[in-house]
């Protein structure tokens, strides 16, 4: 199959003369310039969503998708609540839990934690937190009145493990004569999981309902009923149904809500480093242009005798813009496979460690979407081809008789 001529010289075009070793070496750098950037921009936006995910992932972890909390603080009906709900669209499955902020401590250490009391038989149900469990397991809860499930940071600060005994203290307790006097509980710790984000390993502890509504004085009433759903994307739908149904005093809370901030910095973030990532394909491109022009200036002489063959103006065009393109696929596809190698090596090896109290992750993430990858090939394709159309217009308009006469 004969190439079209444009194509066949521009691929000629792409090797210059050895006395012009320049130019080729200029293709060279553009073509690395290209890649460079599109390397740069895969590793980050797979990060970035890889942060994404990751967070989202130990969140829904330890959280469940929903919760419907009551203005008044207390649910007495929660189990007739819980089974109301169950009944809507999308609901997969509820679970009562009560949540308070207390002290735990341990000799001279102690630390400010939430507690929630849950039901180990309903809390798998909702959340994915048995699968975090490090030592001990969940359903100790049901066979120790006093159990307490901790995180591994708290574990460590603490200097406790698994079978010790810890100091639960809540600052609201009964109102004696020198006024308001701490409740104090001792509590075993039967299991302890290991999330991989500082806030949850540091600041959670999981007990028995019962033992929590005795702790806290509920008496036979819950803080809020938690609900998971088949689709986790459906919450906020999910939510305005429940909030119209249920009315006053309740009021339903999504996972997309309760953490809106983080996640939309999230999203800013990675935004904004798209749009600085692409200044480095934008400069890759300046390459291009002025490895076109020097090709344009060096082959002045070619260009007039193919003018003078009959070759149209198009016809130039395209032969520069074809070479410029070229150019920018070629370092389009070098740059995503360095890309998705680096992206590989990232993921399965967890080369980057990070400090979980910094960044909520104990290590580097990354996340491959297709999107990310078709985005940053299609930017840079498209920068590299609108590079060419001035180099390639200058070789169009390029007057056939003088290099002819003077050459």
């Amino acid at each position: 199959m004969k190439l079209p001529y444009s194509f066949a010289i521009a691929l000629r075009y792409l090797k210059s003369k050895k006395k012009h070793k320049s130019v080729s070496f200029n293709t060279i750098i553009s073509v690395g310039g290209v890649a460079l950037g599109v390397m740069a921009l895969i590793i980050v936006l797979s990060v970035m969503s890889g942060f994404h995910e990751d967070l989202q992932r130990k969140i829904l972890g330890v959280n469940t998708h929903l919760l419907v909390l009551s203005h008044e603080g207390k649910i007495p009906d929660y189990e007739e609540l819980a089974a109301k709900i169950k009944k809507f669209p999308h609901v997969e499955a509820t679970a009562p839990f009560v949540l308070g902020q207390v002290m735990v401590s341990q000799g001279k250490r102690a630390q400010g934690v939430y507690m929630r009391g849950v039901s180990p038989e309903h809390e798998k149900n909702v959340t994915d937190l048995k699968k975090y469990i490090k030592n001990g397991s969940l359903e100790a809860l049901n066979k120790t009145e006093d159990g307490i499930v901790i995180g591994v940071e708290l574990a460590g600060n603490l200097g406790v493990t698994d079978g010790d005994y810890v100091n639960i203290i809540s600052p609201v307790g009964e109102i004696g004569p020198l006024g308001m006097v701490p409740k104090a509980r001792k509590f075993k710790v039967v299991a302890i999981f290991e999330i991989g984000m500082y806030e949850y390993d540091s600041s959670l502890t999981i007990t028995n309902m019962a033992a929590a509504q005795k702790f806290f004085g509920m008496g036979d009433t819950a803080s809020g009923v938690q609900v998971k759903l088949d689709d986790i994307y459906k919450a906020s739908e999910v939510r305005e149904t429940l909030n119209t149904a249920l009315g006053f005093p309740y009021r339903a809370r999504d996972w997309m809500q309760m953490n809106r901030n983080l996640f939309s910095a999230l999203k800013l973030e990675k935004f904004a480093m798209f749009v600085i990532l692409t200044l480095i394909v934008i400069v890759a491109a300046f390459n291009i242009i002025s490895t076109l022009i020097m090709n344009v200036m060096e082959k002045e002489r070619e260009i007039s005798i193919l003018k003078a063959m009959g070759a149209t103006n198009s016809g130039i065009m395209a032969i520069f813009m074809i070479q410029g393109f070229l150019v920018g696929l070629t370092g389009t596809l070098i740059g995503v496979t360095g890309g998705a190698i680096t992206c590989y090596l990232l993921d399965s090896y967890e080369l980057i460690k990070l400090p979980p109290d910094v960044y909520y992750l104990s290590h580097l993430p990354v996340k491959w979407k297709l999107s990310d990858f078709v985005l940053v090939s299609v930017s840079a394709l498209t920068i590299s081809f609108l590079s060419t159309i001035y180099p390639a217009y200058q070789a169009a308009k390029l007057d056939p008789i003088e290099p002819l006469r003077f050459k």
